[in-house]
């Protein structure tokens, strides 16, 4: 006789019900009531799918037949299974039959012994066609079934059927077994009786018959609905001939797709992806910088434009999908966010945000290439946003565009983890096609695979983009930081994702690995006698400020190229440097002679620095040489500035103080900007910050559920047998005080409210065993069997019989008592 599988579960020991619990976390959320709840949530149909999500083709296919071996009690066996596993051309070992077997039973996909397995309830619900193959022909039609009976007549008739039929049966036969009936096509003659049609005059041919009418004639099909667009569906029987040179379950593999490329060089693919991780840093600064200069504006509907993305893709040199890219991924990371307008002000697309960086760009760009890259590697694992639809369509037929709502996907994660975790199983150095990947994937899991092929293939285009993988292979610190987070996955003990990654502030393993891949940070550079600033390599933070400050970026790559110009060093006084500070830096910096040249042009720009000051009125201008403030004046590039001339030292204008500033340094004056006492005001220029913005924690699939620790599944265990150990006593409990009529027969129950007080009293008496039914504080009815200790004060207080716990009742809640034969 089957044995329920509610009744498996509590044959269990605890280690194994918990174990069944590691293996599917979505039984215990919320943690159900008793083991009877907790058979009936391992086989509805959500966690069903959960659980074939995460098996692979061979295991599914092992599932597959032990449906088809069922008897028509519903019990299997292992050597039913294994005689139809092993019935096609080339068998799989039976031993990974058997394996397979275990991993379905682990998980209670099968239950109960090897010679009596039962298929859990839920799987003919989420799978209804086992292997690919149809209903029994006795489920569909009596008249396919008396053909199917027949195994020679069935033959013939497989064999008389004309090629187009023949090449629906066969499409048919490698699943899914239903296909929809094109208009008319039951209606039109079958095959073979063209001679009573007339002319296909719309498609100008000659007249053409029906193969899908003939193969219903012949009962090789069974019409399932009418109507125009009907439903045929082929018989299991018919699938099987079919599948006579394949076997009943189609090609069995065993293990995975073996990859054909030849491996590479683990040092070479290392090298390349250190080099991508270079430009995939510098290319993010660049356009944070871009930003700085001219924020975004945000669309009302969200997101970035496309003459945005356009113009940053422009600035930085490269196409729009990667612009998008490294804009998803630093929005992902925490550097940019959006900040609020103030006042009216609003974008030329009426919106009132702008999108720039954060104040985390700057600790970002404070710290080592390789932290950098961390950073942004760790944001793409984790953000739930697709980069690859923006430019696309949505169901509206509008444009997708960056940081917008269409783009979220928050199975996107989980996809990177897959491919990635392909990769990261091969040997090192491997660089499998992307096909290859594909049917890695396929075969891993076949039910998260199924149309997610455009997605998978992003995400290694992706990674190629970021660094991740080098010529086609994963590199070895990306193996590191897939490694890293999913430890941390399926440690479990950070569900919220807001322990920090590096707690003790020491580098993460991905990081030292990078930094052995890539050149040392540099603090020299080359000054060269035509002012060019040549940067031998990554330069190291300190470094890069000053150069940002004193010359003109020109060219990147392994050395990067700057410039000295008049304009910068006047930045650079205009920051607080003076002439001296700028001679000492180049003499520090550079390890060739400081060229004379640049002397010069520091010595002459600094002397003209502070000829002019600047101040409020509207703004004035001021400067003791009076010649030069003439020369201002009489200056026609200066004519919208409408300065008036108040004495011969004073000139003022109607405009702001920054206007007139940019406007007299455009037009080659070193003015400076002073307060209300007269003093020089040196100071960078104050860069605007949006608000500061956490990075993308732990990546949260939708899908999946916390992994928890074995202690803690003991303890929900635990928990468990404590309820069903409630439920069963509550079923002992008489019918009158669990709220039902009572029966004839067993104890007398005493349901009035003076003869329970009665009966507890004289239980009180006795130390006796009594059944109490109560109304608790949510206005519901239950039942307990206690032993009464006292009665006073409107109270009972009374020891449970079951936990040996103490409890009190007001007496006004006792519905019923009943006393425990």
């Amino acid at each position: 006789m089957t044995t329920s599988l509610a009744d498996h579960l509590r044959a269990l020991p605890d280690e194994s019900l918990a174990a069944l619990l590691q293996l599917r976390p979505d039984l215990v959320v919320p943690v159900p009531a008793d083991v009877s709840a907790l058979a009936l949530r391992a086989q509805s149909r959500v966690s069903v799918a959960r659980a074939l999500d995460g098996l692979d083709q061979f295991t599914l296919q092992i599932l597959d037949a032990a449906r088809l071996t069922r008897s028509p009690e519903g019990a299997t066996s292992t050597d039913q299974i294994l005689a139809m596993a092993t019935a096609g051309p080339q068998p799989p070992a039976p031993t990974a039959v058997r394996a397979a077997v275990d991993r379905l039973r682990a998980r209670f996909l099968l239950y109960g012994p090897e010679h009596d397995l039962c298929v859990a309830g839920g799987i003919d619900e989420v799978s209804p066609y086992p292997a690919g193959l149809g209903r029994p022909a006795a489920e569909l039609d009596p008249r396919a079934a008396a053909l199917c009976a027949d195994p020679a007549k069935l033959r013939r008739t497989l064999l008389s059927a004309p090629p187009s039929a023949r090449a629906v049966l066969d499409r048919l036969a490698a699943g899914p077994p239903v296909g929809t009936v094109a208009p008319g096509a039951l209606e039109a003659p079958a095959t073979g009786a063209e001679d009573v049609l007339p002319p296909d005059l719309v498609n100008g041919g000659a007249p053409t018959g029906s193969p899908i009418r003939w193969l219903v004639e012949h009962r090789l099909l069974v019409r399932m609905s009418g109507g125009r667009n009907g439903t045929v569906e082929l018989p299991r029987e018919v699938g099987l001939v079919l599948r006579r040179d394949a076997g009943p379950l189609g090609p069995l593999r065993t293990g995975p797709p073996v990859v054909s490329g030849p491996p590479r060089e683990v040092k070479s693919v290392d090298s390349a992806g250190a080099g991508q991780t270079m430009e995939v840093v510098r290319h993010t600064e660049a356009m944070l910088e871009a930003l700085t200069a001219e924020p975004a504006p945000v669309l009302r509907s969200g997101g970035v434009g496309v003459r945005d993305l356009r113009r940053l893709a422009r600035g930085l040199g490269l196409d729009e999908p990667t612009t998008a890219l490294l804009f998803e991924v630093a929005y992902a990371a925490g550097l940019t966010g959006e900040m609020e307008l103030t006042g009216a002000a609003t974008t030329r697309y009426g919106g009132d945000q702008q999108i720039l960086p954060t104040g985390g760009y700057e600790v970002w760009r404070a710290v080592s290439l390789a932290q950098r890259w961390e950073q942004l590697a760790r944001a793409w694992m984790s953000m739930p946003r697709q980069a690859g639809l923006i430019g696309q369509r949505d169901d509206r037929d509008r444009p997708i565009s960056v940081l917008s709502a269409e783009a979220e996907r928050a199975g996107a994660p989980a996809a990177r983890r897959a491919v990635l975790a392909v990769l990261a199983d091969l040997p090192p150095g491997t660089a499998p096609t992307t096909d290859e990947v594909l049917e890695l994937l396929d075969w891993r899991a076949p039910r998260r695979a199924r149309g997610r092929e455009a997605a998978h293939r992003e995400v290694l285009a992706e990674a190629a983009t970021l660094g991740v993988t080098g010529l086609g292979a994963l590199t070895s610190y990306g193996r590191l930081l897939l490694a890293e987070l999913t430890e941390a996955d399926e440690r479990g003990d950070d569900p919220l994702g807001l322990r920090s990654d590096a707690e003790s502030g020491d580098a993460s393993t991905t990081v030292r690995a990078l930094d052995g891949l890539l050149p040392a940070p540099v603090d020299h550079v080359l000054v060269q006698a035509d002012l060019s600033v040549v940067v031998p390599g990554p330069p190291d933070p300190a470094l890069a400020a000053e150069l940002d400050v004193v010359a003109e970026h020109e060219s990147a790559g392994g050395a990067s190229v700057h410039r000295v110009t008049t304009a910068s060093i006047r930045r650079a006084l205009d920051a607080g440097y003076t002439a001296d500070d700028l001679h000492a830096l180049f003499r520090r910096r550079s390890r060739t002679p400081v060229p004379q040249g640049l002397t010069y042009l520091v010595d002459d720009v600094a002397r003209k620095h502070g000829g002019l000051r600047v101040g409020s009125a509207g703004a004035y201008v001021r400067s003791d040489d009076e010649a030069l403030l003439t020369e201002v004046q009489a200056d026609r590039r200066l004519e919208p500035l409408a300065f008036r001339r108040l004495a011969p030292t004073v000139l003022v204008t109607p405009y702001q103080v920054n206007r007139m500033l940019t406007a007299l340094r455009d037009a080659g004056y070193a003015p400076v900007p002073e307060d209300a006492s007269g003093t020089m005001v040196l100071a960078r220029t104050k860069t605007r910050r949006a608000p500061a913005r956490t990075a993308i924690g732990r990546a949260v699939d939708p899908l999946a559920t916390p992994k928890l620790p074995m202690p803690r599944l003991l303890g929900v265990v635990e928990q468990i047998r404590r309820g069903e150990a409630a439920a069963r006593a509550a079923r002992r409990a008489p019918a009158v005080v669990r709220g039902a009529p009572a029966t004839t027969g067993g104890p007398t129950p005493v349901s009035g409210h003076g003869d329970a007080l009665a009966v507890l009293q004289q239980a009180v008496r006795d130390k006796a065993l009594v059944w109490v039914g109560y109304v608790d504080a949510h206005g519901a009815t239950a039942s307990r069997l206690v032993r009464p200790v006292s009665i006073g004060a409107g109270y009972l207080r009374a020891e449970d019989d079951r936990t040996e716990m103490l409890h009190t009742f007001a007496l006004h809640r006792i519905t019923a008592a009943v006393l425990e034969e």
